[in-house]
């Protein structure tokens, strides 16, 4: 364990330890968003694009270089933005339009589109949702706090929409500000609708971090 000739080991795996622990503390942050939009290799891809974001840490030794300082980086910064919880399902794959954030009320609005040609859907598909989420996360304390819109239901039809995501307040918590979008898709019969069984199509992105 004190080994000179072993302190890049001992190093590495400290910091290797640090990014794994940012990594689990984002999905918990997120919650039930991350489980209603993933893949079995989220984890693994996360703790690698966080890794990266490590790397951009200059004011830490090494062996304590962490994504807090990392994330001070707009080169980091922009590792993370647009990453997609599901890779089955990227946002650019599933809709076809253009989505702003407003920073100070983490807002998304997406512009005017039609669903049935701009979005891709699953087989029997009916309706789709779409939800926002304003995260602030301090990942050098562990503390987080999320506020989510109202999930907006549409049906997927030859129609346009024009959505506008606004939760339900602003994170006061100190922090990395992150905004994401949650898109899944359901099946009304008789006037219920039901959850597709089918994770290729729901989508969680991290749109925006400020």
């Amino acid at each position: 364990m004190n080994d000179p000739a072993f302190a890049r080991t001992r190093e590495n795996g400290m910091e290797f330890g640090s990014i794994t622990g940012s990594g689990k503390l984002l999905r918990t942050a997120l919650g039930p968003m991350v489980f209603r939009a993933k893949d079995s290799k989220l984890t693994s891809r996360l703790v690698k694009v966080l890794a990266q974001v490590k790397n951009m840490d200059t004011v830490s030794a090494r062996g304590s270089r962490n994504v807090a300082d990392g994330l001070s980086s707009s080169t980091a910064v922009a590792l993370l933005e647009g990453f997609d919880f599901n890779v089955k399902a990227s946002l650019g794959s599933i809709l076809n339009s253009i989505v702003t954030v407003d920073d100070a009320t983490g807002t998304i609005s997406i512009a005017e589109y039609n669903p049935l040609e701009q979005m891709r859907s699953p087989e029997g598909a009916t309706h789709f949702s779409l939800q926002a989420g304003f995260l602030k996360i301090d990942f050098a304390t562990g503390a987080f706090e999320l506020s989510l819109s109202p999930e907006d239901v549409f049906a997927l039809e030859n129609n346009t929409v024009t959505p506008e995501l606004i939760p339900a307040g602003v994170p006061t918590l100190a922090g990395t500000g992150m905004h994401l979008l949650l898109i899944e898709f359901f099946q009304e019969v008789n006037g219920s609708q039901y959850m597709l069984n089918n994770g290729s199509f729901n989508v969680l992105n991290l749109i925006k971090i400020s």
